[in-house]
């Protein structure tokens, strides 16, 4: 018994913001953003859209690629939820599309998609549901500071989605590795805006509602992380990195996937990336990734698949598939 993908969705933030274009607000060059990023372009949500309006928008073409409209748990992986506190993204998405069932998010920030894999694997194979629907979902660009160059030019706004059901056959989640180091925290972090210290006039004033990142220690960390991880589901699994068709990490930025895939022992045809046309999209980035992948034909039935996520808490985590969904 295990867990099959049954279909896939993604969105997309409406507005294409250029090198060009954001840099005519920043201290800086549409050149030095690609050099430093490898992105050439990223897409902000329009006015009106929200984490759950990108999140029901990829759920609805997950469920229309999957033919079904009944599922027992919605599950919405993000760090931006459309409210502070309640109710839920997963919850609005799930009203958004006339489903019923559970409803819960899951904030493990830019590591989200693939604890969100964990997570719907562990409750399809205990049996407690039959079918969930799993979004990654990030509105990101309402956290990064207009003004702040070294997060406004890397994070972008989308949504993936997938539809996974319980099956009596082996399905495709081979093995998995989780962690998180709660010392380097404060490396990535929005200061202002939860139970800690919530948004006044001085939280305002001294911009602490936006992400804080700390780049260089963030790099240096998010590399020895995914090759530790990736190593670790490997030998979870008995398999080699030779025995994996492609690598799908989290998209936060060209130089930490080029480092990490090398380290590993991945050749580029081998790692797939988007990162340059939508920018860092957190817990969205990886389904985003997959789809497109799967979509154009290159991920296709009997590949092993290797995601890689990482992000704040400092969290990471990987997942090792063998792909079963048709084209």
């Amino acid at each position: 018994m295990g867990m099959s993908t049954r279909g896939l969705g993604r969105a997309e933030g409406a507005v294409l913001v250029t090198n060009e274009e954001i840099s005519r607000d920043l201290d800086t060059t549409p050149e030095w953003i690609k050099t430093r990023t490898g992105i050439l372009s990223r897409r902000f949500a329009a006015e009106k859209e929200t984490t759950s309006t990108m999140g029901a928008a990829a759920a609805a073409r997950a469920l229309a690629h999957a033919a079904v409209r009944d599922v027992d748990l919605t599950i919405c992986c993000t760090m931006t939820p459309d409210y502070q506190s309640m109710p839920s993204t997963a919850a609005l998405i799930q009203g958004e599309l006339g489903l019923s069932g559970g409803a819960m998010d899951l904030n493990v920030a830019c590591s989200g998609w693939v604890y969100g894999l964990v997570v719907a694997n562990g409750l399809l194979q205990s049996r407690a549901v039959k079918r969930v629907l799993l979004v990654g979902a990030d509105k990101t660009s309402c956290l990064t500071d207009p003004r702040d160059r070294s997060t406004r030019v890397l994070f972008g706004d989308g949504a993936g989605a997938a539809v996974l059901e319980y099956v009596e056959a082996p399905g495709e989640f081979v093995a998995s590795d989780l962690g998180n180091d709660p010392s380097l925290s404060h490396l990535l972090f929005v200061p202002a805006g939860g139970s800690a210290c919530p948004i006044g006039p001085e939280e305002l004033a001294n911009r602490s509602n936006y992400l804080q990142m700390a780049g260089r220690e963030v790099f240096r960390a998010a590399v020895r992380v995914v090759v530790e991880t990736c190593k670790a589901v490997l030998a979870k699994a008995g398999l080699s990195v030779s025995d994996v068709d492609f690598f799908i990490p989290h998209q936060a930025n060209v130089r930490i996937v080029s480092y990490a895939a090398e380290k590993l022992g991945f050749p580029p045809e081998k790692v797939i990336t988007n990162v340059d046309r939508y920018g860092n999209t957190s817990a969205a980035s990886i389904p985003i990734a997959l789809t497109e992948a799967w979509e154009d034909g290159r991920v296709k039935a009997g590949d092993r698949l290797l995601f890689c996520g990482f992000g704040a808490g400092m969290s990471w985590g990987s997942v090792l598939m063998e792909w079963s969904l048709e084209k």
